[in-house]
């Protein structure tokens, strides 16, 4: 048997039934064994040492089942995270390799099917950064982008929710690729940062503008070629509104949504018709083929400077719901890390 530690937990005590509030997670202190019971083939023991917030994260803390299964009461929720090897029985990994992929909010984890985990495979660049810019959001920004949204040089394009994870890269991938971008962002601060650190072309603040359509019509007198959706509700009907002939809407998501428990409807989804749009959903982990390929172009970027990206971490997993509540009002720039040790 493996040392016997104290292991602490973020437990889902609550579903969720509007907006999430801390009270629906709990600390907790449970004991594990720092090794790798008999018989479990294929699983790694990891220390975490990032934990990601993402806004899909409260899909699964609500009782009904979007498109990902609900977290199970009274036990630790779980997310993107990295983390370092403590004991291996798959072949793939080694004690003492970092790896990022799904793990449990908690200081230790046994993580039963190693299969869905990534190595990480470049220790010049910040470990946090493979909760974000290097890891699923990351993805989900290429894939989104470069799949989904078939960009040409010259195009506009829109990107609501656009300090976020996912939108502050979209944004900048946009214009390496010869775009005219605007950004939606919700503080005076968020909307300077797209513009002034992140090179969008325009920003606004969604709560000053009380009529989208008109706003969009200012920022695109000429309409939308592209429109990366990350809110849903009134901004994509606006979106749509605006939208150019034959232009490409993919949906990434919908944090709008995410608190209500009746969802805002959409009423003018004839311009798909009329104007030959293309709407459409994604999941990212069905892309992570691409994974390679995305490294190759994101990471010589960042390396010569030519991609900001910004984080805000909290500090010990005691934080860990309080900065998961903040993503959902807006309160974090950037992408949301949980520092829960540090190698």
């Amino acid at each position: 048997m493996g040392e016997e530690i104290s292991n602490k937990q973020v437990i889902l005590s609550n579903y969720v039934k509007s907006s999430l509030k801390e009270s629906d997670m709990s600390l907790r202190t449970s004991k594990i064994q720092l090794k790798i019971p008999s018989g479990c083939d294929g699983a790694v023991l990891v220390k975490n040492l990032y934990l990601s917030c993402d806004p899909y994260i409260i899909q699964s803390m609500r009782k009904r089942n979007v498109y990902i299964p609900s977290f199970k009461l009274d036990s630790p929720i779980s997310g993107f995270g990295v983390s370092k090897v403590l004991d291996s029985s798959h072949p793939n990994f080694k004690t003492g390799e970092l790896v990022w992929g799904i793990t449990g909010w908690e200081e230790y984890s046994l993580i039963k099917d190693a299969d869905t985990l990534f190595k990480v495979p470049d220790r010049d660049l910040p470990l946090s950064y493979y909760t974000g810019i290097l890891g699923m959001p990351g993805m989900t920004a290429y894939v989104g982008f470069f799949e989904f949204c078939s960009p040409k040089k010259g195009e506009t394009m829109f990107v609501s929710a656009a300090s976020g994870a996912v939108g502050q890269l979209v944004g900048q991938l946009a214009k390496t690729a010869g775009c005219y971008v605007v950004g939606s962002a919700g503080s005076k601060e968020k909307v300077d940062l797209l513009k002034n650190k992140l090179g969008f072309d325009e920003a606004f603040n969604y709560k000053e503008e009380k009529d989208y359509d008109a706003t969009l019509k200012r920022y695109f007198p000429d309409g939308i070629d592209i429109y990366f959706e990350n809110v849903g509700g009134k901004m994509l009907e606006a979106a749509l509104s605006n939208m150019r002939h034959y232009g490409r809407v993919a949906v990434c998501g919908m944090i709008s949504q995410y608190s209500l428990e009746q969802p805002d409807g959409v009423h003018n989804l004839l311009y798909l018709l009329s104007k030959r749009i293309r709407m459409e959903g994604y999941i990212v982990s069905d892309h992570y083929h691409l994974y390679p390929k995305f490294l190759e172009m994101v990471v010589p970027l960042i390396k010569e400077e030519k991609i900001t990206y910004l984080e805000n971490i909290a500090e010990g997993i005691e934080s860990a719901p309080g900065a998961l509540v903040g993503l959902y009002f807006g309160r974090s720039v950037g992408k949301q890390v949980v520092a829960v040790a540090r190698e």
